[in-house]
């Protein structure tokens, strides 16, 4: 079974960019999706992006501003995150092992990391 290990997060103002990395621990071809979602203050957790790792495809979600990127290089799924807000401020996950139904729902991923989280001032 993999495992998935996230780093990349931090403190940053409001501008700026981040590149997440989700480690796949273990045969990333055992996995079908590796996702990014996020959980902001008081909210529930919301899926972001989708790469499908037989061919390194992305889905994301249709509210994204177009200032993400999700890919994939030799077992390392990055989240590159630009133009960052406030309002993205949040514990960053990585999931996978897709089960079915929608990419975006969390419900539906077997496998998560512990998350890293971001901070955006003003």
């Amino acid at each position: 079974q993999v495992r998935l290990r996230e780093s990349g997060g931090g403190s940053v103002q409001s501008g700026e960019s981040l590149r997440l990395s989700c480690k796949v621990l273990g045969d990333i071809s055992r996995t079908n999706w590796v996702s990014w979602f996020r959980q902001r203050p008081g909210k529930g957790r919301e899926g972001l992006a989708a790469l499908q790792t037989s061919d390194g495809s992305p889905t994301y979600h249709r509210t994204l501003e177009g200032r993400f990127t999700i890919s994939e290089d030799k077992g390392v799924v990055y989240f590159e995150m630009r133009n960052l807000k406030p309002e993205d401020t949040a514990i960053y996950y990585c999931a996978a092992v897709f089960t079915g139904g929608s990419l975006f729902t969390k419900d539906n991923y077997d496998i998560w990391g512990q998350g890293t989280q971001v901070n955006v001032s003003s």
